[in-house]
């Protein structure tokens, strides 16, 4: 995004919802409640059931904005970050961004267990949208951050979950966006890569002009975020700045 361009996001009046089929009203709310999934359950048909995951929520994000999301499992702060990357799509309302988006929320999405390390470099960053000639100019510094060397020329079926994290890890924070989602559950490998993967993901944030972070930590909110939203069964309860 250029200087004469200011990333944002405005969200009017978002619905997301998911229909479960085949099953029974009752059964399906008793498996709701007792999992605390969250969302608010709404019963139509005996064998059709929607789950509103989002519920008619309204949010606009400035240039420059470190937004928290907290709540408890199922208070739709994953689903918010889901439906910013396109992964979910709205039921109802209204999604403007103004910006690239990257998200930090699935590192294994579009990793072939079958290729090596280094084709699945390519394949991943397809599937973030770069094209082949940005893929290469970052191939180096992946392959660096990664300390896998030989293993790169190795299928991912080879890996352990560590080796894998890294990796997936490294592709995925490569290159900088103007937008980015984060989700705090996400894994970073082993625990001596921890370090060096924070240090990545805080050099991110830096570097990022709008940041939302899904997280339980109350204190990584307070560190990294300048406004926290709590949220409960899909709504927004509180909006203030920190």
């Amino acid at each position: 995004i250029g200087s004469d361009h200011m990333a944002s996001i405005s969200i009017q009046s978002l619905c997301v919802e998911f229909s479960v089929f085949g099953v029974r009203t009752r059964s399906i709310k008793n498996t709701i409640l007792s999992h605390s999934l969250g969302g608010r359950f709404i019963p139509t048909e005996d064998q059709v059931v929607t789950v509103r995951a989002l519920d008619h929520l309204s949010l606009d994000i400035k240039h420059g904005e470190r937004i928290g999301l907290v709540g408890h499992n199922g208070s739709g702060k994953t689903t918010l970050l889901r439906t910013l990357a396109g992964i979910y799509k709205p039921s109802r309302g209204h999604i403007d961004i103004e910006g690239e988006a990257t998200a930090l929320l699935d590192f294994s999405s579009g990793m072939d267990p079958e290729c090596s390390g280094r084709e699945n470099i390519y394949l991943r960053g397809y599937m973030m949208g770069k094209t082949r000639p940005e893929i290469e100019a970052k191939v180096d510094d992946i392959e660096n951050f990664t300390e896998l060397g030989s293993f790169l020329e190795l299928p991912m079926r080879t890996y352990s979950a560590g080796m894998s994290a890294r990796l997936s890890f490294a592709i995925s924070t490569a290159w900088r966006s103007d937008i980015l989602l984060l989700d705090e559950g996400i894994s970073a490998g082993d625990s001596a890569f921890q370090d060096k993967a924070k240090a990545r993901i805080a050099q991110l944030f830096d570097q990022t002009p709008i940041m939302l972070l899904a997280s339980h930590s109350e204190e990584l909110i307070r560190t990294y975020c300048s406004r926290r939203i709590l949220m409960e069964h899909g709504r927004i309860l509180d909006d203030a700045a920190i």
